[in-house]
């Protein structure tokens, strides 16, 4: 086995190489607006770092988000090119299950990253491996009573100290997280889901009401 993950799903751009056993590899930098930018030489600097060319990936692991439109976007698109390319599947995995898995927390707590416009992509978790609630987005407010008294992880919940005063990093998720997580359902046999992607909002480009389309006659 050998999982190429990546998630493009948070201001992170991560990159990480796992062998099924261990993760050989891993890179990401945090750059919101840079996404398609950085995420193909990131790439190419964890095969360069394990020494392995990209046609001895046997799978693709792809964060899903919930997140941006346009950063999750570049992430799915280039783990299903890659995918096509080889001839390998590709799994997804809950960019939020991804930051439980690197907590490592064995209690009850809640992962919340930023959706902006003063939002919280967020979860419940029992432990760092089991999910209690689906992905949802809302105001820190909003959500206050649901998380009261809980341990955060996630720059969401960094973000908004008042709902989350037991906040702690990791504050984004990293590929290495995603890829580990995947091998240790992939080999419980564990069928992970397709790489479709968890838009809690719509896109901020919109068509505007009342437009009308000129066509030549």
């Amino acid at each position: 086995m050998l999982l190429l993950a990546l998630d493009t799903a948070t201001p992170a751009v991560t990159v990480a190489l796992h062998d099924g056993t261990d993760v050989i590899a891993s890179c990401g930098q945090v750059d919101a607006r840079r996404h398609g930018e950085l995420l193909l030489p990131a790439v190419d600097r964890v095969l360069t770092e394990a020494g392995l060319r990209l046609d001895a990936v046997t799978g693709v692991v792809v964060g899903i988000g919930p997140g941006p439109y346009t950063g999750l976007r570049v992430g799915l698109m280039t783990a299903d090119t890659f995918g096509l390319a080889l001839g390998v599947p590709v799994h997804g995995v809950c960019t939020l299950d991804g930051l439980a898995y690197a907590a490592d927390l064995d209690g009850p707590f809640v992962v919340a990253t930023d959706a902006r416009r003063k939002e919280v992509y967020w979860a419940r978790y029992a432990d760092s491996r089991t999910r209690l609630t689906d992905p949802a987005v809302g105001r820190p407010a909003d959500i206050a009573a649901e998380v009261a008294g809980l341990p955060a992880v996630g720059a969401g919940a960094l973000l908004y100290p008042d709902t989350f005063p037991r906040a702690h990093e990791p504050e984004h998720v990293s590929a290495a997280a995603l890829a580990a997580l995947a091998a240790e359902r992939l080999a419980a046999g564990v069928e992970l889901p397709a790489p479709r992607p968890l838009y809690l909002r719509r896109p901020d480009a919109q068509v505007p009401k009342n437009y009308k389309v000129v066509t030549p006659k």
